[in-house]
């Protein structure tokens, strides 16, 4: 099968993964928002929050150094055999401190010390299946991937609507009964995290195969190389989770108490706009990162890889600007209260960084074929520096758009340093006229439907089959070799 074929056919795969996921997890916000107060839901968020962080803590970079070091053919066993006890003996001992020093976990996280063993235990389970996803995706198995991901949103979605939505109802018609005794009132949180608890239990049991029926060897001297490639990936983690949460945290601290939330909660509402390309983006870099390495000793693959870029930069180019131009019609169905419409002024600024991004992780190819991962972990630094200056500086005076522009700069920034240092030690060759073709016009055609003509459709709609025809004009012969020609 034609390479780039199958690279867009599992792509599919691996983005059915990450959408539905993603869709399931959005019906929550409503759901939690109607049942709990501010008050809680802020909780509910600061939780997520720290399980992004230390999410990227406990896999440390591992899961890509897994990919690097899992194309050698004739180390395969012993990358998975030292990658997996690994991540289960750093996890472990981190469960091990969090149960002893619970109390002062939960201080320093600002969270109730009720709800540490819940979130110990979430994090634990999440870690121990690292690996085993990434053996997935290394093996080309996106099927499988995708079922047991699906599986665990779906779980986890279920066991929500039952605590939060049937289980009151049942225990008070009932209050005598099973669901009565099972009932506790103003228990949202923990059902919450007893879910996610449940979920990532049964997916580390459908997962354990992989655990099985292997000989285990700890060889120390690859644990040594992995880790080296791995650490400066596992910065750069942290600083994409303050590029991706902690804007939130600062506008709820630097805005007046008074309407602190609730500009923080319009701002929250209007970027979910950009899931569209951040959906597009994740799912295009889980089923890339593996091919990858994988074609890194081939035959030229910089021109795999510029290729690659190019249908990135197509694509993402027809989200930005139709979901730009239908912006209005999208938020009637994503965010249902027109009390958070106030906020849409940022959501060509937040899909356009979504792009950005998107585009930085196919460009970053180069510093993770040649090894070269402190430099990722260099621009993502300077990334979350400007993220940091910017909303300290200006929300005070400019609130949740301040946020928006930081996310932009911050990614932009780290797009065009991951493309000059790229320049410098891998050469691609990148089509430059034809992908800032593209790239522009999407750009300046989102800034006039939204801007200029405050998101008419009746401008929007004809600038969108505009620049359609142009790509099928320019591109049809290309993207019919992908999408229609048989393998041999």
């Amino acid at each position: 099968m034609n390479p780039l074929k199958k690279l867009f056919k599992q792509t599919a795969i691996y983005g059915l993964a990450t959408v539905l996921p993603r869709m399931f997890s959005f019906i929550l916000v409503p759901l939690y928002t109607k049942v709990m107060p501010p008050g809680t839901y802020g909780e509910v968020q600061l939780i997520f929050m720290w399980f992004v962080i230390f999410n990227v803590f406990l896999a440390y970079g591992m899961e890509t150094a897994f990919f690097r070091f899992y194309k050698e053919v004739e180390n395969r066993k012993k990358v998975v055999s030292t990658a997996l006890i690994s991540i289960a003996g750093t996890t472990f001992l981190f469960l091990v401190i969090g149960l002893l020093f619970q109390k002062t976990i939960a201080d320093i996280l600002n969270i109730q010390v009720t709800y540490i063993k819940y979130v110990l235990a979430i994090l634990t389970l999440d870690a121990l299946v690292i690996i085993p996803f990434a053996w997935l995706r290394a093996n080309e198995k996106p099927m499988r991937y995708a079922i047991v991901k699906i599986l665990n949103v779906a779980i986890n979605l279920s066991l929500n609507l039952f605590f939060i939505l049937l289980l009151p109802v049942m225990g008070k018609n009932d209050p005598n009964g099973f669901f009565g005794k099972m009932y506790v009132p103003d228990f949202e949180v923990s059902y919450i995290l007893i879910s996610n608890v449940v979920a990532s239990g049964i997916t580390l049991v459908l997962m354990f195969r992989i655990y099985m029926g292997r000989s285990y060897v700890f060889d120390w001297p690859l644990w040594r190389k992995m880790l080296v490639y791995a650490l400066p990936v596992m910065i750069a983690g942290i600083a994409f989770s303050i590029n991706e949460v902690f804007d939130r945290y600062l506008l709820t601290e630097l805005l007046p108490p008074a309407t602190a939330k609730a500009e923080m909660g319009k701002y929250a509402a209007c970027i979910k706009l950009a899931l569209f390309m951040t959906l597009f983006a994740t799912a295009f870099r889980i089923g890339i990162e593996p091919f990858f390495f994988s074609h890194s000793n081939t035959e030229n693959p910089q021109k795999t890889y510029a290729q690659i870029t190019n249908y990135f930069i197509i694509l993402g180019s027809i989200i930005l600007l139709s979901v730009v131009v239908f912006a209005d019609v999208l938020k009637k169905f994503l965010v249902l209260d027109e009390a958070y419409w106030e906020a849409m002024s940022v959501v060509p600024i937040i899909v356009l960084a979504s792009f950005c991004l998107g585009i930085y992780h196919n460009l970053s190819v180069w510093y993770k074929v040649t090894d070269r991962t402190k430099f990722g972990a260099y621009i993502s630094i300077i990334g979350a520096v400007l993220t940091l200056i910017i909303n300290l500086v200006f929300i005070p005076y400019f609130g949740y758009m301040a946020s928006a522009v930081a996310t932009l700069v911050a990614y932009g920034s780290m797009m065009f340093l991951s493309f000059y240092f790229g320049r410098m030690y891998y050469p691609i060759p990148y089509n430059f006229r034809k992908i800032g073709f593209y790239g522009i016009m999407s750009i300046v055609f989102s800034i006039v439907s939204f801007y200029f003509f405050d998101r008419n459709l009746f401008v929007g709609i004809p600038l969108l089959l505009i620049f359609l025809g142009v790509l099928y004009k320019m591109e049809n012969d290309k993207l019919k070799q992908i999408f229609l020609k048989k393998g041999k």
